[in-house]
């Protein structure tokens, strides 16, 4: 077994149980790895440096995959179900022998870095790669270690290993396909394989943060976050994939923290991560221009994406291969991005929803109850056309906005939300990315250039204020007028021209949410049950 790289660790990878590897390549720079990927043919190098690959089969996460193993350790803090599906011990064994034996004879890819900016709660992490691309993902997701005699001594504590063209044998192995992410809290190791998705390492990793920071007091979230002229002006913008989280964090005047994931302490907040991962389809060079910067420079991954082979030209119009493009890329291709990736306490959070029924109104203040009720609820909604089988919208209600990355019980995450907004005052706002004048199909997406300006208006206490109504059907508070957006544009019964027929919708979306929440209801107050929508 070869090492190979000028940044070794001397824990080396036998620690893992790795042994008769062929060559191991250690913390090599960008365009090492650029090398390594074009001289596998894992990618191709695009006009202007991007690197874009394609990931068979899996263009997303794969949930149904995803298990926990049951051991001792974390058993009885974990929230088994759907999302947490339990794992035996002895299968994982099993299928880490497996892996191990795979691994002989083979090159493999290490990254050494941290996941974590706040020193006090930083994690030391590796990840073993099968492709070097996947390797260049890990070090544009993670913080790196530029410190040569760091890396020397860099022993992880939490590890993942990534091989992806190692199936399982569902019959044999205990999993519900080829595909597997398995992790095991005890040994603090992921097993992912079958998979070339890149985010399936990256989630791999905040799982384990949302597993092990609330036991010491710290909220993890799910979502991006910027600030203002100063840091006391710290803003969070929770949401689910599509909601709007990268596109609204990333304001030229304002500085972003952080894209996806962050920790919430007594000192303020941090990103847990070095990068961004972004969607990309049909981005507007217009409406979101840092990002569309990034699909062309070096270093950026671009998964997915459709480009000219004699041109070299990329088309990010192009869903050919799905609508779930990406763009993996390391933060400081973001001109106006904090480097040491710390805010202080939010001022402001934000609630993000695509709300395809067309009901909720564009952006509405929210008591401390109902941000608690809606908190849990982390609700938006899926389209016809973005999956099979979807015809009309579909809720989906992803608790804490955020429920496949979440052991824990979401009231532990809520309850800690729910501290912290008490104890730094912070406002909570609830905004409607999705559609109005109608539910998808009848309606328009509203316009982003509305958004941003309401969520401006947020930021900047222009709403502090303002008059407001009570919207019947969720008891919202709304605005009843914001300067620069059109005033039928704020209340979304006023949006649509059959007004039964709004009713009629959002008399369906509510009883969506009450049965959704009936999940919750023995673990919080009267005061949070009472916050919620009434039919």
């Amino acid at each position: 077994m070869q090492n190979y790289g000028a940044f070794v660790s001397s824990y080396g990878v036998e620690n893992h149980g790795i042994k008769n590897a062929a060559t191991v390549y250690w913390n090599l720079t960008g365009p090492q790895l650029y090398e390594q990927s074009i001289r596998r043919r894992e990618g191709s190098i695009a006009h202007l440096g991007p690197l874009v690959v394609h990931t068979g089969d899996h263009t997303g996460r794969s949930p149904n995959d995803k298990f926990v193993v049951k051991e001792p350790t974390s058993e009885n803090d974990i929230w088994w179900g759907n999302v947490n599906r339990p794992f035996t011990q002895e299968n994982f064994d099993f299928l880490y022998r497996k892996m191990m034996a795979y691994i002989q004879n083979r090159d493999i890819f290490v990254f050494d870095g941290y996941v974590g900016a706040d020193p006090d709660y930083q994690m030391p992490v590796r990840i073993i790669n099968e492709y070097a691309w996947h390797n260049l993902f890990a070090r544009n997701m993670f913080i790196r270690e530029l410190r040569p005699e760091k890396l020397a001594n860099h022993v992880p504590q939490f590890t993942v290993i990534d091989m992806p063209r190692l199936k399982a044998e569902p019959e044999f192995d205990g999993t519900n396909s080829q595909t597997f992410v398995l992790v095991d809290f005890g040994k603090r190791l992921v097993l992912i394989g079958g998979s070339e998705y890149g985010g399936e390492i990256k989630k791999s990793i905040f799982s384990a943060m949302n597993y092990y920071l609330p036991k010491r007091g710290v909220l993890s979230m799910h979502c991006s976050a910027n600030y203002g002229e100063s840091k006391e002006d710290t803003a969070l913008f929770f949401g689910l994939s599509g909601t709007g989280k990268t596109t609204l964090s990333n304001d030229v005047s304002r500085t972003l923290i952080g894209d996806d994931e962050h920790g919430w302490s007594e000192d303020g907040v941090f990103n847990f991560e070095g990068g961004c991962y972004a969607k990309v389809i049909r981005l507007d060079p217009e409406g979101e221009p840092e990002i569309y910067e990034t699909t062309r420079l070096f270093g950026t991954i671009l998964e997915n994406v459709v480009m000219d082979n004699d041109t070299r030209r990329v088309d990010l119009n192009d869903a050919t291969f799905t609508q779930n493009t990406r763009a993996s890329y390391p933060i400081s291709h973001i001109p106006n991005a904090s480097l040491d990736g710390y805010g202080g306490h939010p001022k402001t959070v934000m609630f993000l929803t695509a709300d395809a029924f067309g009901v909720l109104p564009p952006i509405s203040k929210l008591t401390r109850a109902q941000a608690m009720y809606h908190f849990l609820s982390g609700y938006t909604a899926k389209v016809a056309g973005t999956e099979r089988g979807i015809t009309e919208p579909v809720p989906n209600f992803s608790a804490c906005f955020g429920a496949p990355f979440m052991p824990l019980h979401p009231g532990v995450y809520a309850k800690l939300l729910g501290e912290k907004i008490d104890k730094h005052g912070s406002d909570v706002w609830l905004v409607n990315t999705g559609w109005t004048g109608g539910s998808f199909g009848v309606g328009s997406r509203m316009k982003l250039a509305y958004t941003r300006r309401m969520v401006n208006a947020a930021l900047n206490g222009e709403l502090n204020d303002v008059e407001t109504e009570i919207e019947p059907f969720f008891g919202l508070a709304v605005p009843k007028h914001i300067e620069g957006i059109p005033n039928g544009v704020l209340n979304p019964r006023q949006t649509w021209e059959d007004k039964e027929a709004y009713d009629a919708q959002a008399t369906k979306l509510v009883g969506m949410f009450i049965k959704n929440f009936k999940q919750f209801e023995d673990g919080v107050t009267d005061e949070i049950k009472a916050a919620g929508p009434k039919l």
